[in-house]
């Protein structure tokens, strides 16, 4: 009889564990669809990789509302840190700078337009979202393909000999 009256205990106490293991799944899986402030910060080359210039841009610099971190007039990137047909993101500022041909430099905003995840890398001539693979042209920011409608929109910045900055 003790067996009898401990088998109903364990039914429901199996349900709460279910559910508690479920909510924090549900949990994780929509934290990786909102922004972040990203865990890496300073940039990600075009090959995704931390790449070699990586801490030397971005660091020590804070993000401000409404203009980057790097808009306190220094120079977010060297136009050598970005590969033709390529780019880099830069997180910290939340933007990605492209290099679509020799010499032509766009800027787009780093936060996809899906879900406001952060776009992580660029390769083949485009920008990657990795939370549900949005992709997006290095020319136009239009969307390449993946579940992501609108293009990134494209932030302003002034080339000045060999100097990037965020305008």
């Amino acid at each position: 009889m003790t067996s009898a009256s401990l088998q109903p205990a364990s039914g429901p106490a199996r349900r709460t564990v279910v559910a508690a293991a479920g909510a924090a799944g549900l949990a994780a899986a929509l934290t990786a669809c909102g922004g972040s402030d990203d865990s890496s910060s300073g940039s990600v080359d075009s090959s995704g990789s931390s790449g070699t210039a990586q801490g030397d841009q971005g660091s020590g610099s804070t993000p401000s509302s409404g203009g980057g971190g790097a808009a306190a007039g220094g120079a977010l990137a060297s136009t050598a840190d970005i590969p033709e047909g390529g780019g880099k993101v830069f997180a910290d500022q939340k933007v990605v700078v492209t290099q679509p041909a020799a010499g032509e430099f766009k800027a787009f905003s780093a936060t996809c337009t899906h879900q406001g995840c952060a776009v992580k890398s660029i390769a083949d001539g485009v920008i990657n979202c990795p939370c549900h693979n949005s992709n997006f042209s290095i020319t136009d920011g239009s969307v390449k393909s993946g579940p992501a409608k609108k293009p990134l929109p494209e932030m302003k910045i002034t080339v000045d000999g060999d100097s990037i900055k965020l305008a």
